[in-house]
Order: C-alpha cells, then sequence, then structure tokens
C-alpha cells in the first residue's frame, strides 16, 4: 500500500446527509404515480451533473409534463435539505493541519455547486473542490477520475478516494486509485478507523 498524500471526500452520504425527508416532498407535487416523477426529475437532473443545460429549466419541464401545479422553487427546495457533518468536517481539518491533501470530488448540477460552494462555504473546507458540473464528466466515469488526477500531478496510488456508492469506489479503483466505500449511516468513528488503516494522522 503506497503512502496516501491526499484524500478525496464525495459529498452526499460521506460529508453531508439530508436533513428532510425529500423524496416524500417531491412526491407530494403530484396528485398520483409520486414515485415516476421523482424518477423523471432525476433522470432530468442527468446532464445538468455535467454541466449540459440548466437544472431549472428541466424541472420546469418535468412540472409541465406532470401537471403538477407546484412552482420551480417549490420543486427545487428538495435539493438544499441537506447539511455537513461537523465531525467529518474536524476530521478534513485535522488531516489537512497535519499536511495532508484533502479533496471534494462530488457529482453536482451548478444550482446546488452554488449552495454548496458559495452559500455555505465548502470551498474552505479543502484545498481543491471537483464539482462534476464543472468537469463536464460525473462519476462513476473514469474519465472523472482522471480529470482529478491531471488536475493534481499526483500518482493514483497517492490518493485515496472514499464514496458511499459501490460503482464509484470500483470506476475509481480501476484507474489506480485506493478507494474505499463509506456512509455516514456507520458512524463517524468508522471513517476515523478507515482513514487510520491508510495511516493517516487521525487522532485517537
Amino acid at each position: 500500500m503506497r503512502a496516501v498524500t491526499a484524500v478525496l471526500f464525495d459529498a452526499d452520504g460521506v460529508l453531508q446527509r439530508p436533513t428532510s425527508d425529500w423524496w416524500a416532498q417531491l412526491t407530494s407535487l403530484v396528485p398520483a404515480d409520486g414515485d415516476a416523477f421523482v424518477a423523471d426529475l432525476m433522470a432530468a437532473e442527468k446532464p445538468s451533473l455535467v454541466g449540459k443545460g440548466d437544472f431549472r429549466d428541466a424541472v420546469a419541464d418535468v412540472l409541465r409534463r406532470w401537471n403538477s401545479p407546484a412552482s420551480v422553487d417549490e420543486a427545487l427546495q428538495a435539493w438544499s435539505w441537506f447539511a455537513a457533518e461537523p465531525e467529518v468536517v474536524s476530521l478534513i481539518g485535522s488531516l489537512r493541519s497535519s499536511g495532508v491533501a484533502c479533496h471534494l470530488a462530488t457529482n453536482q448540477h451548478a444550482y446546488r455547486r452554488a449552495i454548496m460552494q458559495d452559500e455555505r462555504g465548502y470551498g474552505a473546507w479543502f484545498d481543491q473542490t471537483f464539482y462534476s458540473c464543472d468537469l463536464g464528466l460525473a462519476k462513476p466515469d473514469p474519465a472523472y477520475f482522471r480529470a482529478i488526477l491531471g488536475s493534481l500531478d499526483l500518482p493514483a496510488s497517492s490518493v485515496l478516494f472514499i464514496d458511499d456508492n459501490v460503482a464509484n469506489v470500483a470506476a475509481a479503483s480501476s484507474v489506480g486509485l485506493q478507494a474505499e466505500l463509506y456512509d455516514l449511516s456507520a458512524g463517524v468513528p468508522a471513517l476515523a478507523e478507515l482513514l487510520r488503516r491508510y495511516d493517516l494522522p487521525i487522532p485517537a
């Protein structure tokens, strides 16, 4: 195992968690077939995750197709219902204070990127932030990870990637990164132990 000099953290499920039942809220925006409606929203979201098209326009199109009385702003609220876990932010700060570079690697469209980066100041917690909408690539495309490695100018084997999605972890491994599956539901101590397994300087 090569020494890790940089860590890539996913956002949803690793750094942050939902603060409300966004699925229930979205299904309530139509009188019937709420699950199919949300699935349509998720499909409409995909192009904007790689910077193609405006997510607000995509949501408006879905609402029109389903004859929903909800406004675009009402529907978009669900994408703001999240919060960073303070203990994970603290772990990241500890790593950076010890000289380990920490970066955010997340699939987000520009609307949510603005909330995270501009409104809530996520950029201050990391050395660099890699949003899929900026890269024009999204996980689990291996090219997403190659683009990040090119920016970092580091050997893949010296970078640890942490994500809650199996496909994303497999894709990172396929390009040579050290990659681990982790979900916030396992508790922050489990994340601290994972980092210690890579001999990273995490306080006991």
